[in-house]
């Protein structure tokens, strides 16, 4: 069996990065972009950080603001109409997962039009040609969205997310910079931290797992343990340290997989609108000690990874006891609620477990799981 690994043609990081844009875009021969950012990052300026390189590089732009936190089946048809009203070559995506899936969507619709409807996209879609050109801006440190070739759309009418998965929507620039994330607040900070650390913890577990993909996910879950809590008291060192630490967990699990923690989290979000991070936080500890069993002496490295001392003396059992408990105390210091309550409700058990269970990231869980046992993992929760 051969093992493929998709990775964006140029990434840049550090502080300042941002600044390489316009020379990307020449050389790219680009000469109309369609700069795609949420609405809040418009409003606050954050958006103009990038906008201003291309009004003093004199390049022609239309900016899109129709984005959802949880983007939706319209936001990516609105999306694909003012592209092709701006007649635009290009795509420069600036925020969190939420610009950057709708922009990949948009990309891979305006290069595949026979794919117009959106539902048509879901799970591993045959598009044929490489989507617009993407330069991925990443304004949060966690979904990793700019390295990856997933992206995933809310189905309103249906009340359930869609997982798209095609090597032909990866953004050929990522531009992490870490000063473009300097303004997150607090709570945002916590959510999408954790939210990376499922990403590492999920794909060095995940089925599809294998080494290469594993270095990248130990390393993530070293980096992002070291430095979410900094980053959520504002130290610029645990910002760039979480800049750095989601990206490598995306450059993993992009091309492996996740597990029930995602499938879990993304019918949270449909049904309730819940923030991604939060729901992954939430989740994490009582779906890793669920997995437990399954995950053979993986939790004795995730142990370490994240800190815990003397864990080479321990059992096995301790030792994954010790890993759970040591994301559980990481997601309790920064903030992040242990439970379910106000957000899900129990009446809503079997659509929830069902629905989670129907979504394209279960597979990859290490664990064979069920309907049911996800009910019981929601109910532990709520």
């Amino acid at each position: 069996m051969a093992n493929r690994f998709v990775l964006n043609q140029t990434s840049y990081h550090g502080a300042g990065a941002i600044s390489a844009i316009p020379d990307e875009l020449r050389a790219g021969g680009f000469e109309k972009v369609f700069v795609c950012a949420d609405p809040d990052l418009v409003r606050l300026g954050i958006a103009a950080k990038v906008t201003g390189l291309l009004d003093a590089a004199g390049m022609v732009y239309t900016v899109f603001s129709e984005i959802k936190p949880n983007p939706t089946i319209e936001n990516v048809q609105s999306g694909v109409a003012a592209f092709k009203a701006a007649d635009c070559d290009s795509i420069v995506a600036i925020g969190g997962g939420s610009s950057m899936d709708t922009a990949k969507a948009v990309g891979i619709i305006i290069r595949n039009p026979e794919f117009a409807d959106v539902r048509s996209l879901e799970g591993v879609a045959p598009t044929k040609n490489p989507c617009v050109p993407i330069i991925a801006v990443p304004t949060t440190a966690g979904t990793a969205a700019e390295v990856t070739i997933n992206y995933v759309i809310t189905d309103v009418q249906s009340n359930r997310k869609m997982v798209c998965v095609d090597v032909h929507d990866i953004p050929v620039v990522a531009v992490v910079d870490s000063d473009m994330m300097s303004t997150m607040p607090k709570g945002l900070t916590a959510a999408t931290g954790m939210d990376a650390l499922t990403h590492a913890i999920e794909g060095y577990i995940t089925k599809g797992a294998w080494e290469m993909s594993d270095m990248f996910h130990l390393k993530a879950i070293e980096i992002i343990a070291r430095s979410l809590r900094g980053a959520v008291n504002g130290e610029a060192e645990g910002r760039e340290g979480m800049a750095l630490g989601q990206y490598i967990a995306g450059m993993g699990f992009s091309n492996v997989g996740l597990g029930i923690v995602h499938s879990m989290a993304h019918t949270l979000g449909a049904l309730y609108d819940t923030p991604h991070g939060v729901a992954n936080a939430i989740l994490l500890p009582t779906v890793m000690e669920y997995n437990a069993p399954a995950t053979g002496e993986k939790y004795r490295d995730i142990a370490k990874a994240m800190g815990v001392e003397g864990v080479d003396a321990m059992s096995l059992e301790a030792a994954r006891k010790a890993a759970c408990d040591a994301v559980r105390a990481l997601s309790r210091d920064v903030g992040i609620p242990s439970d379910l309550h106000g957000i899900a409700k129990q009446e809503d058990i079997p659509f929830l477990s069902q629905s989670a269970y129907d979504d394209a990231c279960r597979p990859g869980n290490p664990r064979e799981t069920s309907v049911g046992e996800i009910a019981e993992l929601f109910r532990k929760l709520i």
